[in-house]
């Protein structure tokens, strides 16, 4: 099967004024049709840098892209100029991003901003275009569509502006969405709701989605594989069982300790990863992530791990001749 969507050897860089902050590290991946693909990880580990380098988003300056291929339905957009990346956006590719009342303007009707898409890329009237919002509205839950697409963002909890978001990136049933921390600020409640309905409008349409998040507990149900980033790299990858069940990174041990279990002891309290992330101003020439692992060895502090278990897990512990130390807390 042919690859939806393939990034190699991605590298984004800041310049600021303390230098060159290299945010994203040589990412390489790639996603199927139908497929969800989780990036997960601490905040500032190049998770959303790298969703953004996709639809070529990051603001220039300060950011720049310095290396890599972004290969999406066989043709390098990297290579496009922002007219033909105007066409791709919100057409082929939908991003739903993690604050809407950021990304709604406020000062437009909902129905403005949501029919947009739709008479930009599909050609539709007006009216047209009215007809398909309110059927998006029905699609994701929102009540009484006529009344709400007259409306605007003030208007609506955040519950539903996350919705309508959802909505606008499915209005040209895109091939791939980005979903960019898409539960952030969200009660537990309505969270699962989202997450439900994204799994359900994933099904029906196989559209192909990149959900980002820093909590390895929402992807449970909703992934196929698993991209733990740290410090701009990738640290491990696999499928949901694999990652989540049997993970081979201090890191993802880490992760996976950190979340918030119903069978947890009543007092208990969660572990941390202590310590903070690495100088991304820094080059690195050892393990990013040796100054806060409990299982650091000498040669971790000398060299930077290559990919062991076939290019699946960056850490020395994975070598053929390290001690044998196994993750024996899973999460269900």
């Amino acid at each position: 099967m042919e690859h939806l969507l393939e990034v190699k050897n991605l590298e984004v860089e800041f310049s600021t004024y303390a230098g060159m902050v290299k945010a994203v590290r040589g990412v390489s991946f790639e996603v199927d049709p139908g497929e969800v693909v989780a990036l997960v990880g601490e905040s500032g580990c190049g998770k959303s840098v790298t969703a953004q380098s996709i639809l070529q988003l990051i603001p220039s300056p300060p950011g720049k892209i310095t290396n890599g291929e972004i290969i999406f339905n066989g043709d390098n957009i990297l290579n496009k100029n922002e007219r033909e990346m105007q066409k791709i956006r919100g057409n082929s590719i939908g991003m739903i991003f993690q604050d809407p009342m950021t990304y709604l303007n406020p000062v437009l009707s909902i129905a403005t901003q949501v029919t947009e898409n739709l008479r930009l890329h599909k050609g539709m009237t007006r009216e047209q275009a009215m007809k398909r919002a309110v059927e998006l509205f029905h699609l994701v839950g929102i009540p009484e569509p006529e009344i709400r697409l007259k409306q605007y963002p003030h208007q609506f909890s955040g519950g539903m502006r996350q919705r309508v978001m959802i909505a606008m990136a499915l209005a040209c049933e895109p091939k791939l969405i980005i979903a960019d921390e898409p539960t952030t600020a969200l009660d537990v409640t309505v969270q699962a709701q989202i997450l439900e309905l994204l799994k359900e409008l994933k099904d029906r349409f196989q559209t192909a989605v990149i959900l980002i998040t820093h909590d390895l507990g929402v992807v449970a149900g909703q992934a196929d594989r698993i991209l733990v980033m740290y410090a701009g790299q990738i640290v491990e990858c696999g499928t949901l069982d694999a990652v989540l069940k049997k993970p081979s990174h201090p890191y993802t041990w880490g992760l996976l300790k950190s979340v918030p279990r119903l069978d947890a002891a009543k007092g208990q309290k969660l572990t941390p990863i202590w310590g903070q992330p690495p100088d991304l101003l820094q080059d690195f020439t050892s393990c990013p992530f040796m100054p806060r692992c409990d299982y650091a060895m000498g040669i971790c502090a000398r060299e930077m791990p290559p990919y062991f278990n076939g290019g699946k897990v960056r850490c020395w512990l994975n070598h053929p001749q390290a001690p044998k130390v196994e993750f024996k807390k899973e999460v269900s």
